[in-house]
């Protein structure tokens, strides 16, 4: 029997299916993560919504909104709502145009869960080091597209006054809904852990949903990543690089396809961590999947405004699109433009893997104490 198990134990069918196990563990964790957050930051981030703000101060709302909400597609849910309700006034150019700064700074903060992800692996150096990169990478295409965009936007209103004339083509459309089938699969064990946690006395539930969530997170790297590494044998690394990864186009198509189908960029960009702590895949192969994914996360924003039928908060929608669109336009095809990020997600990396302490300061850093310090400064 114990060699018949032995066997079993070592098999790739067996191997798969704990993958699988893992993975859905892993998922469970960001879902934690994102309910931990809202719960704790819901309430304050939702005021920042309440009144009008410049641009400038609109762009560090949605970072700031988004950090705490875990999702950008809440964010921009809410900006959606904003513009239907009339908050923003009833000019639609002057109403997308207060709007597409919040969509921006969502751009940014929804790169905070990958980085997170990628702290499981702060264990092993060199696993870390290609994680981490991984991660960050995400951020910094991010930043760059909005530190070229934001001024184009401010002068000419390119993202506001296209996104308008793309939703005046479509209004009248017919409602178009589409659930993500891993918040289906993982939202009864998210509400499940939850509802245990919020029966404890002993600490903030909120809290603890976080600590167990980190936990988890750990664990499931952990072990994901070495069940990827025994996988290596059997070709998984060539085929990513003969098939899905094979090249910029094939990879940016495979990150809209994945975000659409789970309707999170945070999840998408999350997925591929542990195969780059594992080696399987290189920072080059991720970049090209993560801008897909930023295409791919405006789709549950744009699906959701079809139903409204009027023009503002569908503009909205395309602006977010479009923003990702023209930032992939103007950077991708230059060399030296499109190396930035990856260069410095690489320098930083090495940075990080000599001092642990600066990964978390970047995320507190860059999520919460900039964007709020300058809310608080410019408001």
């Amino acid at each position: 029997m114990n060699k018949v198990l032995k066997v079993f134990s070592n098999s790739s069918l067996f191997k798969i299916t704990l993958i699988f196990a893992v993975l859905y563990l892993f998922l469970v964790s960001i879902g934690m993560i994102g309910a931990a957050f809202k719960g704790l930051g819901s309430g304050f981030a939702k005021t920042l919504f309440t009144t009008q703000a410049s641009p400038f101060v609109g762009l560090f709302i949605g970072i700031l909104a988004t950090g705490l909400f875990q999702s950008s597609s809440t964010t921009t849910s809410l900006v959606v709502g904003m513009v239907a309700g009339g908050i923003f006034g009833d000019d639609p150019i002057i109403a997308v145009s207060a709007a597409v700064p919040y969509i921006m700074g969502a751009n940014i903060g929804t790169s905070i869960t990958n980085t997170i992800v990628s702290m499981g692996h702060i264990g092993d150096k060199i696993e870390f080091k290609r994680a981490f990169s991984a991660s960050i990478v995400h951020d910094f295409f991010n930043i760059l597209s909005v530190t070229i965009l934001f001024p184009l936007e401010i002068l000419f209103g390119i993202i506001s006054k296209s996104g308008i004339w793309l939703s005046s083509i479509l209004v009248g459309s017919a409602e178009i809904s589409f659930n993500s089938p891993i918040k289906l699969l993982t939202k009864p064990s998210v509400n499940f852990i939850k509802g245990l946690a919020d029966n404890q006395q002993i600490m903030n539930e909120n809290f603890l949903l976080l600590l167990l969530a980190i936990f988890f997170l750990f664990f499931s790297l952990r072990n994901l990543t070495k069940l990827i590494k025994s996988l290596v044998m059997f070709k998984l690394e060539a085929f990513f690089d003969t098939h899905i990864f094979k090249t910029t186009i094939r990879a940016m198509l495979f990150g809209i396809l994945i975000t659409f189908l789970v309707q999170s960029s945070s999840i998408t960009t999350s997925l591929v961590v542990p195969l780059a702590g594992a080696g399987i895949l290189k920072l080059r192969q991720i970049f090209p999947y993560t801008l897909g994914a930023n295409i791919g996360t405006t789709m549950t924003s744009i699906l959701a405004s079809l139903a409204t039928g009027t023009i503002q908060s569908l503009s909205v929608a395309f602006g977010h699109l479009l923003f990702n669109i023209f930032g992939i336009v103007l950077i991708w095809p230059i060399p030296q433009l499109r190396n930035i990020p990856i260069k410095l997600a690489s320098q930083f990396a090495e940075l990080a893997t000599q001092n642990k302490v600066y990964p978390l300061l970047y995320i507190f850093i860059v999520f919460f104490v900039i964007p709020l310090t300058l809310i608080t400064i410019v408001r």
